[in-house]
Parts: structure tokens; C-alpha cells; sequence
């Protein structure tokens, strides 16, 4: 059994189009595969694991395993992809508003808010408050929008609406939209800065979301094992079955508090989200920042795989890709990589294609030794050696 298992989401990081792209109209969208086209890159870590070996077959690989996990849950977003990992698929969707929320739920936010809504259309984050910045430093009202996701975003300038107020009026909007007639999977509070014309936005995002099911950190939990959840792990799962919650500034503070992890000693899982790779370069669709970000991972990545021990189990994977070479500015609907590394293992290889990220979750509780109950995924641990 190992001791520690330390679970790291690349977020976005897609390794080719799913089977079911055609549904999603994302037919050859390949967010790895697009980012190291050609050979100028500089990836000598992940080489060594596995990871370029998944879109490009280079053979380069040297430690650990390495291979792909289908998509299970029937969308192409943040909470359904971690949802999945630890083994929660939803029969039904959540809802889409791609044409804006209804005129009567807008009217029910402006009742509950105290302030009127503008924007109500699905819109990249960073042009709406390039559009309506301005208005919203002049008027109060606070800017509603959303994507092709499941998703109701707030945005504020910070020197109008403080935080505390921001967060307080996306828990009242919570209360309208997570029911079974609007079924929204996610609220985001999205803050900035700055003058019109020079936006930007702040790292004090907070995501809000509904109490989720029954999962394998709640499991984990409920046997004693530590849950440590990093980035936006804890708003994701609502901090439900977390023991220990921290949010990040941006990559490199998530990758310092791993590597503090790394140093203490814990019996448990693990849970950190690395975001930069998604809101920053994938719906921006900066190509050249996608993958600087990822040589910029790659560099520091022994700094934390020296502090591992032999009981010591990582993972790497994404939870949907983000294609930056793609149409518009929306997910795209991917396979997700799946790397397990150890310095005990003796062996290295590749692993057969999966049908689910829960393979993933179903993985860490066989670890553990408690039972997976929730009926999806298979373990991988007898193949790790």
C-alpha cells in the first residue's frame, strides 16, 4: 500500500478528441497533441514519464506508466471531469445557457441582490469585462454570464463590489439556481482590477457549487485517511470529505504548497488542481503560453519528485481538455492523460485505454483498501509494479 497518494490535475491538458467529440463539435481537437507540434519544446521530465509518448509514441518514456482515460460523464467541464475521477457521474447533465439565463431568473437576482444584472450572454470572461467593465464601475450592477459550460459567472471590480459582498451575492444566486428546474453546476465569483481599458482579472475566483454525493474523498474521510485538497479542489467538492483545504494563487503557488506537502507527513490523498493551464492559456487560446506553461511545470517537477519516498504513489491527469489551436473560446471534449510514477516501482510501461476517468478513483480507494461501492471505474494498482 502506499502511504501518500498525491493526485495532480493539469486542467485541460486533453490528449485527443474523445469518441464522442463529434456531439460536442469538437472532430480533431487535441490539446497536447496541437501544443508540441514539432520538436520545439522542452518536456525532458514528462518525456521521461510517459506524457509526450501518449500523443506522439516517441518512446521516450523511462519511469512509471502511462496511458489514456475515455470520458464517462456527458459534458466537457471542470466539475464533471473531477466529479468523474472520484467516481460521480450524473444520468442527466446539468443545463447549458448559450443564449443567456432566463428573463425571470435575471429578475429574481436583481431581487435577491439589490443590484441589476448586465451582460446575461455566453461570452469569454476576459471580453466581457473588456465590454462592460466600465458600465459596472459606473452603474453598481454586476456582470452576469456564462459559457458553453454548466456555469453562472459574477464578475465585479473589486473596488465596487469588496469580495465578502461578491461571494455573499453568489450564495444568494445559489439558492435560485441549484434546484432541478435551472440545475447550474457551477456558480464563479470572478473579480477584478484595474481602468477600463486595463482589466484584469484577480486570483480571488471562488467557485461555488452543490453538496456532491457520495465519493471517494468522502469515503477516504469517513475511514480516518487525510484529504488534502489544493487550488480549487475544496470549492469544487463544496469541502466536503476534505480534512484540509488551501487555495493557490496561480500554478507555481500550487506547486510550492505541494512540494511543503510533500515534506510532511500525511496517510491519505492528495487533491490539487493546477487551473493556469485552462483560464489562462487554453480559453485565451495562446498556443506559445500554453506550452511555456508546462516547460515552466516541467522545470520544477524535480523539485517535488525529490521529495518523494518509496510509499509514495503520484498521478497526473487533466479533467477535459482546452484545445488552444481550437475554434472559439470553449473546452473541448477530450481523452485525458494518466501517468503513475513511484520511486518503487521496478518496472515501466503503457496502459491500456480506459473507458472512464474513475479508473483513477477506484485506483486510490483499492490503495487503501476500502471497497468502491460506487460502481464505476477499475483499479490500476495490480498493474503498477
Amino acid at each position: 500500500m502506499f502511504k501518500r497518494v498525491f493526485l495532480i490535475v493539469t486542467d485541460s491538458l486533453g490528449v485527443g478528441q474523445a469518441k464522442d467529440a463529434d456531439k460536442f463539435n469538437d472532430i480533431g481537437a487535441n490539446t497536447l497533441g496541437h501544443i508540441l507540434e514539432g520538436d520545439n519544446y522542452h518536456l525532458p521530465v514528462f518525456e521521461k514519464l510517459g506524457l509526450t509518448d501518449i500523443v506522439k509514441n516517441d518512446g521516450k518514456y523511462k519511469f512509471g506508466y502511462h496511458g489514456k482515460l475515455e470520458p464517462a460523464n456527458k459534458a466537457k467541464d471542470t466539475l464533471n471531469g473531477h466529479y468523474e475521477m472520484m467516481g460521480i457521474v450524473y444520468d442527466k447533465p446539468f443545463m447549458t445557457y448559450p443564449d443567456g439565463f432566463p428573463i425571470y431568473l435575471i429578475s429574481e437576482i436583481q431581487r435577491v441582490t439589490g443590484r441589476q444584472v448586465i451582460g446575461n450572454c455566453a461570452i469569454s470572461g476576459t471580453e466581457i469585462i473588456k465590454e462592460l467593465g466600465e458600465m459596472h464601475m459606473k452603474t453598481g450592477a454586476i456582470i452576469v454570464y456564462t459559457s458553453a459550460d454548466s456555469v453562472l459567472q459574477v464578475a465585479a471590480h473589486e473596488d465596487i463590489i469588496p469580495l465578502e459582498e461578491l461571494y455573499s451575492i453568489c450564495e444568494k444566486i445559489s439558492k435560485l439556481v441549484f434546484n432541478e428546474e435551472y440545475k447550474v453546476g457551477r456558480i464563479i465569483a470572478r473579480p477584478f482590477i484595474g481602468k477600463p481599458g486595463d482589466f484584469t482579472r484577480t486570483p480571488n475566483r471562488k467557485d461555488f457549487t452543490q453538496v456532491p454525493p457520495k465519493n471517494v474523498m468522502t469515503m477516504l474521510y469517513d475511514k480516518g485517511y487525510d484529504v488534502l485538497a489544493l487550488g480549487k479542489i475544496k470549492d469544487i467538492f463544496a469541502d466536503t470529505g476534505i480534512t484540509h483545504g488551501l487555495k493557490t494563487k496561480n500554478n507555481i503557488d500550487g506547486l510550492i504548497k505541494l512540494s511543503d506537502f510533500a515534506r510532511s507527513d500525511f496517510n491519505g490523498l492528495l487533491f490539487l488542481n493546477l487551473n493556469d493551464f485552462d483560464s489562462k492559456y487554453g480559453h485565451r487560446r495562446d498556443k506559445d503560453g500554453y506550452l511555456k506553461c508546462l516547460e515552466e511545470l516541467d522545470e520544477y517537477l524535480p523539485v517535488f519528485l525529490n521529495k518523494l519516498k518509496e510509499d509514495d504513489l503520484v498521478i497526473f491527469t487533466a479533467d477535459h481538455g482546452n484545445d488552444p489551436t481550437y475554434v472559439g473560446t470553449d473546452h473541448t471534449r477530450e481523452n485525458v492523460p494518466v501517468i503513475f510514477f513511484s520511486k518503487s516501482f521496478k518496472y515501466r510501461g503503457t496502459l491500456e485505454t480506459r473507458d472512464t476517468f474513475a479508473c483513477i478513483g477506484a485506483t486510490i480507494l483499492d490503495n487503501f483498501g476500502i471497497e468502491n461501492t460506487l460502481g464505476l471505474g477499475t483499479s490500476y494498482l495490480d498493474e503498477l509494479k
